[in-house]
């Protein structure tokens, strides 16, 4: 639809067609928001707080031209948010071993370098991205901030013939900078993370290899990637104080992941980055 013939993002509702609650499937729940269904063509989310800058960035990231996003169709007379369904594979909560394929690996950062360029001009102004009282402008350094999707695990990314094609559940989406996304990435996609936490299956990889890959195809510069330690270990202080944050105020899944021991990771991830700060730096620049 083109922009000239869409209501804004408050306004439109979404008119269940008929036989579309013939074919209705549960979608696997996220770390934080369930009750995901597909119905038909469609996905129906709750609706959230920051459901409306989301649909504004997926309008804007669709008049840009790219196809890695779904579309925001509206609400539905249950109140819930509507978007076209992404059809393909998405890794389960424990990644298959194809998850692990340096190919798709690649086709992560380069899908990841469209969106950030999709994304450059994007102003959330008729409704901002609700702001979190835990700020993370240490991790921007006085940089340009670009709305990014923030949360590019396995699970949220659709893949068809062993390449990544899209992007999806953008609840975490936010302004930050292209390298805290591509981070953010990598650090799921690598892994980057103490190998006590490794996924069953993934231990013999090589992150640093991996890595290095990832990082070719985003584009980091020279300066980012001599920065990546101690970028990574500033984040993950970060991300403890956030996680904890939620944990306490917002319960539901952030309580979940604190009490089943998210917090423990995220210090041993500091610790692996902090001591493999040389090795990491020498894979990306050697």
């Amino acid at each position: 639809m083109t922009p000239a013939m869409r209501l804004p993002v408050e306004q439109r509702m979404y008119i269940p067609s008929p036989g579309e609650a013939s074919d209705v499937e549960l979608l696997p729940a996220g770390d934080v928001t369930g009750g995901v269904l597909r119905v038909g063509g469609t996905v129906r989310r709750p609706h959230q707080t920051q459901s409306f800058a989301v649909a504004d960035y997926l309008d804007w990231l669709e008049n840009a031209g790219f196809k890695g996003s779904p579309r925001f169709l509206g609400r539905d007379p249950s109140g819930r948010d509507v978007l076209t369904f992404m059809p393909g594979d998405c890794s389960a909560a424990v990644p298959e071993q194809w998850v692990q394929s340096e190919d798709l690996l690649a086709s992560v950062a380069l899908l990841l370098r469209r969106l950030h360029a999709a994304s450059a001009g994007f102003i959330p102004s008729e409704h901002p991205f609700p702001r979190h009282p835990i700020p993370a402008e240490r991790l921007h350094a006085g940089q340009d901030r670009l709305v990014c999707h923030l949360d590019v695990t396995p699970q949220n990314v659709v893949v068809r013939g062993g390449l990544a094609v899209g992007l999806i559940d953008f609840d975490l989406a936010g302004p930050a900078t292209a390298f805290r996304d591509s981070f953010n990435t990598a650090m799921h996609w690598v892994p980057l993370r103490d190998p006590v936490d490794a996924w069953p299956g993934w231990e013999t990889l090589d992150p640093f290899r991996r890595l290095r890959i990832f990082a070719d195809v985003c584009g980091w510069t020279a300066e980012e990637r001599r920065r990546l330690p101690e970028f990574g270990a500033d984040a993950a202080g970060l991300s403890y104080d956030r996680m904890e944050h939620n944990a306490g105020t917002l319960g539901g899944g952030w309580a979940r992941m604190w009490a089943d021991g998210v917090g423990g990771m995220i210090r041993r991830r500091r610790a692996w980055l902090q001591a493999n700060g040389g090795r990491l730096v020498s894979a990306l620049t050697d």
